[in-house]
């Protein structure tokens, strides 16, 4: 039996450093049996088709192998990726920056296994008068305005040990991650 998965990496190609190039993300993933491999943006997301269950700790030795640095890894199969993305209230958008700050920013905080419980919301230190946030199991989902965002509790945690145990990306990206497991 084979099911689809999401391979999120953590850290990568951000500001020149540990590059993953994305031709070569999808030779890993496929050296280690993945399918029908896809990598969207060069931020390390990538979905593929896998006969049994995928450990995140053997894409993460491949990649670890292949690269010849530590690559934090996630592995979320596409059950997981749909209730995380269907959790995003509709109306929850990213807005482009602007210089009025204007307008919302909308993440999803994936979760390592290690903090994935509906107390990272505490532990993160949400702040329900500037910020909205959701726990779904796997993710956090936050929704805050650009005239906040630098006070919320995402940009927060950059820097503080709890932000080593998740990868954040935009609901644009988490929706479309989801709607390429369909394909």
């Amino acid at each position: 039996m084979s099911d689809r998965y999401l391979v999120l990496l953590r850290g990568v190609n951000v500001g020149g450093n540990k590059k993953v190039p994305k031709k070569e993300l999808q030779a890993v993933l496929e050296s280690i049996g993945f399918t029908d491999v896809t990598v969207y943006i060069n931020s390390g997301n990538a979905v593929g088709t896998h006969t049994g269950l995928v450990a995140a700790g053997e894409v993460q030795s491949a990649l670890t192998a292949h690269f010849g640095f530590e690559v934090p890894t996630l592995v979320l199969p596409s059950a997981k990726v749909r209730a995380i993305a269907a959790a995003i209230p509709e109306h929850w958008t990213n807005d482009s920056p602007n210089p009025e700050k204007t307008g919302y920013q909308s993440n999803v905080a994936y979760l390592f296994d290690d903090v994935n419980t509906p107390d990272v919301l505490e532990m993160l230190g949400h702040d329900p008068a500037i910020e909205n946030m959701i726990y779904v199991d796997g993710a956090v989902i936050q929704s805050i305005s650009r005239a906040n965002q630098a006070r919320g509790a995402l940009a927060k945690v950059i820097g503080r040990k709890l932000y080593a145990h998740m990868t954040v990306r935009n609901v644009n990206t988490a929706r479309k991650l989801a709607e390429l497991l369909d394909l």
